[in-house]
């Protein structure tokens, strides 16, 4: 080894034994310091654990042999009894208040914005949508649509259209994307934006052609083209 490089080295090996030097006497100064900080650390952890463990994971349980029922009532489009139970058991809005913290309650906001869709109470329908969370990103984008319709109902078209929007490239698939395409340029066009329209339809042309909406889309392209040039 050169002279040079043994020097480097030698140079390397006491900058390593200094920051090593430091940091022990680091730790040993603020040994009680950091025990508390540890301990606190481990307390946050052990008490988020036996929380989810003994006090959510019962609930949700509890949550899921209570919620059958408004599982069935709104298969059978019954949407009151789905919302509010039937006297002998719970509807979704009490599952959302009874069990708030659990899955199923997330779930019961979902089923519930749908409900009052169905009822036409579209400001209660908006309020639960955005309020369910879910992974699943065919069931968002559902959720998507369904708070594109409510707000359309509403009046709120731009949203509606932007809703849409969202919904057709939350989970791009043959089925539901067309469908949210065409309802965006739907709105689009109630609201004068050809451009954004054609855009919308465009998009069904090049990418769902043999979607039933695919399938006649080329009339729309063709109208939307002529009044975005008047």
């Amino acid at each position: 080894m050169s002279k040079k490089k043994k020097q480097a080295a030698e140079e390397n090996i006491e900058t390593v034994e200094n920051l090593l030097s430091k940091t022990e006497h680091y730790i040993e100064e603020n040994q009680k310091s950091l025990i508390i900080i540890v301990v606190a650390i481990a307390v946050v952890v052990l008490g988020y654990l036996g929380f989810r463990n003994l006090y959510v994971a019962p609930l949700e349980r509890e949550a899921i042999s209570q919620v059958w029922m408004a599982e069935r009532y709104f298969e059978i489009d019954s949407f009151r009894l789905a919302l509010e139970g039937d006297g002998s058991f719970p509807g979704f809005l009490d599952i959302i208040e009874d069990y708030g913290l659990t899955k199923t309650a997330n779930l019961a906001h979902y089923y519930a914005g749908i409900s009052y869709l169905n009822t036409g109470r579209f400001e209660e329908a908006k309020e639960h949508l955005k309020k369910f969370h879910s992974r699943n990103r065919m069931v968002s984008s559902t959720a998507l649509g369904a708070i594109g319709d409510a707000f359309v109902e509403t009046g709120e078209l731009q949203k509606g259209a932007e809703s849409y929007i969202r919904a057709a490239n939350k989970r791009p698939d043959s089925f539901t994307s067309p469908v949210y395409f065409f309802k965006a340029g739907q709105v689009y066009e109630e609201l004068g934006n050809f451009k954004k329209a054609l855009q919308a339809y465009e998009t069904i042309k090049e990418k769902y052609p043999e979607s039933t909406e695919g399938r006649q889309i080329e009339k729309y392209i063709t109208r939307a083209q002529i009044l975005d040039k008047n």
